[in-house]
């Protein structure tokens, strides 16, 4: 791979963390050639990456696919998970030769190539965590009181988001669209996910826009309501790993074991959504209905390893959006993007990963003391059953939005009705295009859409 020339400033500070650096590709944390630590960068709020970080963790896949690798080439293998808020700071220790492998979202991965590049540390997407097609897993939320009712009435106000962020890409894309500019027509404050949500409940900020789960939180705890689903956008978005160039060239096996390691934790996830919700939520502190929004069966994010190539495309379309904010320049996603690693894994079965779709999303509840989840095949249904004397026994109901499909909490849904149907929907400006295209309908309380279906 060809770099830019660095400057000398440049290459001394790469030859002074070299220095640091022992054993071959285990980051500052290696020991000797046969004790190497493999540092692991993750978010484990930010649940769609939890096969690559928070859940890969706790079910030990990693470390056990290390410690028969290390009975095999006399190894012993140690891994240093760190834990991050956003994936900024992961780039950061990268490129610094501090962190080995790390995960993150879409429009962090093109800083992440581009300061790799820059600083002559070289970085490579081998493989994606989760990911929605439509965009449904970045949010802008604001008060529940809040009278906000669209995009367009965002100008003037304040906005809290974390520049650089899938959130901001989404923000940003919506914001054009609603003719409104993110530069001058609002006051952007650029905030950690925590803070902004403070900076909301505190009135110093009039809305949120971030990613997964900070949106799903904060209205699952009724201090926020949806203004706009990223869904909306329909363009997709999503979560990938990102390795040091040098560790995958010099460590190929380990690299090998950890995207094993991945596959069996995206399997476990898919196979069991109730029990990795429940761990996610325990290594966490988040509520399990909360992971089960955006992670369970049918969810807001659909899980799988390989690098499809619509990612691959919208990965590029965003790099205009970094751009225009001066957080980049020219990125070359095809030089960045490396699945062979991901295929060599998969084998014959990587082309049929390929070719998968993500599931539809459907309607389902979890009642209290049950592991697993009750589907049905409408909203209508799962309303009539709530309805029916269990409203008590519900820890949390799920319905799909009737024009995006993101997954949303029922009772905080804005329902429409439409002569005896009944439609959910995540946001108030999206059941208001509905009810103007459909002369009759109305808005609907939760309450009352239940006294509808019984």
């Amino acid at each position: 791979m060809k770099h830019k020339r660095t400057t000398p400033a440049v290459l001394l500070a790469a030859a002074l963390v070299s220095t640091l650096v022992t054993g071959c590709g285990g980051g500052a944390s290696a020991d000797d050639s046969k004790h190497v630590t493999i540092t692991v960068g993750y978010q484990s709020k930010t649940i769609n990456t939890v096969t690559a970080g928070t859940l890969l963790r706790s079910l030990g896949y990693f470390e056990r696919e290390l410690a028969a690798q290390g009975k095999r080439d006399g190894i012993s293998y140690k891994v240093d998970w760190q834990d991050y808020a956003t994936g900024a700071p992961i780039t950061a220790q990268m490129t610094a030769g501090k962190i080995d492998i790390g995960s993150m979202g879409d429009f962090p991965l093109l800083l992440n190539a581009a300061r790799g590049k820059q600083l002559n540390r070289p970085t490579r997407l081998v493989s994606v965590t989760g990911y929605n097609l439509r965009g449904a897993l970045n949010t802008v939320v604001t008060a529940p009181d809040s009278k906000l009712g669209s995009l367009k009435d965002l100008k003037g106000k304040k906005v809290s988001t974390s520049v650089g962020s899938a959130a901001d890409g989404t923000l940003v894309r919506a914001l054009q669209r609603a003719g409104v500019d993110a530069e001058k027509d609002i006051r952007k404050l650029n905030q950690q996910p925590a803070v902004g949500a403070s900076a909301l409940q505190a009135g110093s900020a009039d809305a949120l826009s971030q990613f997964v789960a900070w949106p799903g939180l904060l209205v699952f705890q009724n201090k926020a309501k949806a203004l706009y689903d990223g869904a909306e956008l329909n363009l997709p978005t999503f979560h990938g790993v990102t390795v040091r160039e040098d560790f995958a060239e010099q460590r190929p096996k380990v690299l090998d074991a950890f995207l094993a390691a991945q596959i069996e934790a995206t399997n476990y996830l898919n196979d069991r959504p109730v029990q990795a919700a429940e761990k996610v939520a325990k290594a966490t502190g988040l509520p399990p209905e909360v992971v089960y929004l955006y992670n369970g069966s049918g969810g807001i994010a659909t899980f799988d390893p390989a690098v499809k190539p619509q990612l691959v495309s919208a990965l590029k379309k965003d790099v205009s959006v970094l751009k225009s904010a001066k957080l980049v320049g020219d990125v070359d996603v095809d030089s960045f993007v490396d699945d062979s690693p991901i295929k060599r894994v998969y084998g014959k079965e990587y082309a049929e990963r390929l070719a998968s779709a993500p599931a539809a999303s459907r309607s389902e509840v979890w009642l209290k003391g049950e592991d697993s989840t009750r589907p049905f095949d409408s909203p209508a249904a799962l309303l009539k059953f709530v309805a029916a004397g269990n409203d008590d026994k519900v820890r949390a109901a799920y319905v799909p939005d009737a024009t995006t499909g993101t997954r949303w909490y029922a009772d905080k849904a804005v329902w429409v009705q439409d002569g005896k149907e009944l439609k959910p929907f995540v946001t108030a400006s999206g059941a208001g295009a509905y009810t103007q295209a459909h002369p009759g309908s109305r808005t609907v309380s939760y309450a009352t859409a239940l006294e509808q279906a019984s």
